[in-house]
């Protein structure tokens, strides 16, 4: 994923962090989560929302562990 090298690991925390809390009390993701493990997410609303808000954390996280791995590798 060559465009997700291009943006620097800081920018793509600044991102990810208020989108995967907010609304902050208690977070979208968080509720949504709880949702989907009792199966009641069903909603295509609900299901959108857990997309926007969960996709930026997982992309975060697989480029810090990227990242990572290239660290260690020197």
């Amino acid at each position: 994923m060559k465009w997700l090298d291009k943006i620097p690991l800081a920018i793509l925390a600044i991102v990810t962090l208020p989108l995967a809390l907010a609304p902050f009390k208690p977070p979208h993701v968080y509720e949504k989560l709880q949702m989907l493990f009792a199966g009641n997410l069903s909603s295509s609303t609900d299901i959108f929302d857990l997309l926007l808000h969960g996709i930026p954390a997982v992309i975060f996280r697989s480029e810090e562990r990227r990242v990572g791995k290239e660290c260690r590798s020197r």
